[in-house]
């Protein structure tokens, strides 16, 4: 139902969450900002499709955050060339510049802190395929 109310537009469906209690969660993004005005007007044409009167539910539609992991190849490509951060399995985490994607992998330059300045500065270019990264978000800039 949501990908054939996206159909035509810029927004792509990110996730649908459907949670105890008819919680249902939608998570849209596009290759540059999702709107309020688009969000809105999912959600309506979403609840003009479901009857509240057989049962009732919760609905949210939103824009993948920068609190959302990414889950579509899609949206590394939307941060090209700008900061993310990486978890890694293991835990560890660090903040990056994304230089290139494809199917399989990222190449990246971590950023590295020199110094007591608090400036960040770019390591050397690396890559690690999609396999080996267990979460990446958009990095938060200041």
């Amino acid at each position: 139902m949501v990908e054939h109310e996206l159909k035509g537009s810029e927004n792509y469906l990110v996730s649908v969450l459907v949670k105890p209690g008819n919680q249902i969660k939608v998570f849209i993004d596009n290759d540059h900002d999702v709107s309020v005005d688009d969000c809105v007007k999912l959600s309506r044409a979403i609840e003009g499709q479901l009857d509240r009167d057989s049962e009732d539910f919760e609905l949210m539609v939103s824009s993948a955050g920068l609190d959302q992991p990414f889950s579509l190849l899609r949206q590394y490509k939307k941060y090209l060339n700008r900061k993310i951060n990486l978890q890694l399995p293991e835990g560890k985490r660090f903040d990056a510049i994304l230089t290139a994607v494809d199917e399989e992998s990222i190449t990246f330059k971590k950023l590295i802190k020199k110094g007591k300045s608090k400036k960040l500065e770019e390591g050397l270019e690396q890559k690690l395929s999609l396999e080996e990264i267990k979460e990446t978000r958009p990095g938060i800039q200041f």
